[in-house]
């Protein structure tokens, strides 16, 4: 009759992420951690070359607008200062609130 000898450690697979645990049984604690395999995220050349094209695309597309939008943001100011200077010549000025102290 073989004489079988107790296991002190068994190795488990992670069902969530699939990585592999050695844990001790008589402590409790894992004794090693083997990360899952990672999955290539390119598995066509020709298909990762065309999402960088339109990420370069989509990038400069961004960009030319940020650009335009900053050579029109001096003249849109400009307008708005124009526009608030010409309502204030038409107003008549009007004196400021009288406060505590100029009443003494």
């Amino acid at each position: 009759m073989a004489h079988e000898t107790p296991q002190t450690s068994i190795e488990v697979t992670c069902p969530c992420c699939q990585a592999r645990l050695t844990i001790d049984l008589s402590l409790g604690v894992v004794l090693h951690h083997e990360p899952p395999p990672k999955p290539s995220s390119v598995t066509d050349l020709k298909e990762a070359v065309e999402a960088l094209k339109t990420e370069t695309a989509q990038r400069d597309a961004r960009f030319k607008e940020r650009m335009q939008a900053e050579k029109d943001k001096g003249k849109v100011l400009d307008r708005k200062f124009q526009e608030l200077l010409k309502k204030a010549k038409e107003e008549p000025p009007t004196p400021p609130p009288l406060r505590d102290v100029d009443l003494d």
